[in-house]
């Protein structure tokens, strides 16, 4: 398996590393990385750049993954899966 990659000035916000599909990758916790972003402009403005310079960003199988709480929006389309 290849090395994991590091989205770079986070090393304090990963949880772990994920194996799928005979790929392994890292796992950061994105709220983490929003406080982390929010230093240096609104928490609104980290949100945009999040999504569209982080989490939108793909470098192969080993790209970083982004972890969120569990919570109601999560269990509802939980719900609906489970119905199909």
């Amino acid at each position: 398996m290849g090395e994991l990659l590091k989205a770079d000035g986070f090393d304090d916000c990963i949880v772990g590393v994920c194996e799928h599909g005979g790929s392994r990758f890292l796992v950061y916790d994105k709220e983490k990385m929003l406080e982390v972003l929010s230093e240096d402009m609104t928490y609104s403005e980290a949100v945009e750049y999040f999504d569209f310079n982080i989490q939108g960003g793909w470098v192969g199988d080993s790209t970083p993954g982004y972890i969120e709480e569990f919570d109601e929006q999560y269990e509802s389309e939980l719900a609906i899966n489970r119905e199909s």
